[in-house]
């Protein structure tokens, strides 16, 4: 009966202190895309966007609850504001592509994981893998986003990023 009582405590401390969320579980990213509006959303480590369609990305949205931050750069527009899990970054029905993205987790999420993300560009292809926050895609160089990857990994958790940047600014 002790026994049962320990190990019941014991449980209840360790999930106060685990993360609050799973990855897999918790995650998925939806875009809008020219020419063919919202796709169906992906999981973690999934794609949204186009990849050899000469398509642009134009807004996408984020659900984690494990607490999430996004900012799109628009053509035409520059850097947009943060916004949170739920809401669109980039534009719906105005014809304007993003151009780079960043992507930042909040709250009790950044101390579990981190976020790396790599977006597909006009006349680049694949760029390299970004990571918390740092921009990915590029600025001033008038060119569209057409796809975007985005993984959560668990913190400690080994991650293979590239020699590629992830950002170009003209």
């Amino acid at each position: 009966m002790i026994r049962k009582f320990f190990a019941a405590i014991i449980l209840t401390v360790l999930m106060a202190f685990a993360p609050t969320a799973q990855a897999d579980d918790y995650f998925e990213i939806q875009g809008h895309v020219s020419g063919y509006g919202w796709q169906e959303p992906v999981d973690n480590g999934g794609v949204i966007g186009t990849i050899g369609e000469s398509r642009a990305l134009e807004a996408m949205v984020i659900n984690f609850r494990g607490g999430i931050k996004y900012s799109a750069h628009v053509h035409n527009i520059g850097w947009q504001g943060w916004v949170y899990s739920g809401d669109v970054a980039g534009t719906v029905g105005q014809s304007l592509p993003m151009e780079a993205v960043r992507i930042q987790l909040v709250g009790r999420s950044e101390n579990y994981y981190d976020v790396y993300y790599r977006a597909h560009v006009q006349n680049y292809g694949w760029l390299g893998w970004a990571k918390n926050g740092e921009p990915a895609g590029t600025q001033g160089a008038n060119l569209r986003m057409e796809a975007l990857q985005i993984q959560l990994v668990s913190k400690g958790e080994h991650f293979r990023r590239d020699n590629r940047p992830s950002f170009y600014r003209e």
